[in-house]
């Protein structure tokens, strides 16, 4: 079974960055894709960004291109989201999530895409 712990969280003023970490254990993450998906409250979660498992293409939101960027650390086991230049409608609780790769390529953003999810870590941008 695989489990997945996001870390990373934290509060931080708009301008700033962050980097969200998914570790990922009993199997290993590179043969999933990983998504980070966010849920600002009173809102639905969205798809933030996804790497894919067979040549680690990614895949952004339109809202984060160019300020977040994911990666995949096989040796620990780990995907990375790099938050630059966060701003007040980045906030929400960040969860990762793990599923098959040709589901992902298909509909990257799409919750029934993955079949294993963290727990989540809040993001919080103000002032």
């Amino acid at each position: 079974q695989l489990q997945l712990v996001e870390s990373g969280g934290g509060l931080v003023q708009p301008g700033g960055s962050l980097r969200l970490s998914c570790a990922g254990s009993g199997r290993t993450l590179r043969f999933y894709a990983i998504a980070w998906f966010r849920q600002a409250p009173g809102k639905e979660r969205e798809g933030v960004s996804c790497i894919t498992s067979s040549d680690g293409s990614t895949y952004y939101a339109d809202s984060v291109k160019g300020r977040f960027t994911i990666s995949r650390d096989s040796e620990q086991n780990t995907v990375y989201l790099q938050m630059n230049n966060l701003q007040p409608e980045d906030t929400g609780v960040y969860y990762c999530a793990a599923g098959d790769n040709m589901a992902a390529v298909i509909a990257w953003n799409a919750r029934d895409a993955y079949d294993y999810w963290g727990q989540g870590t809040q993001v919080t941008v103000s002032i």
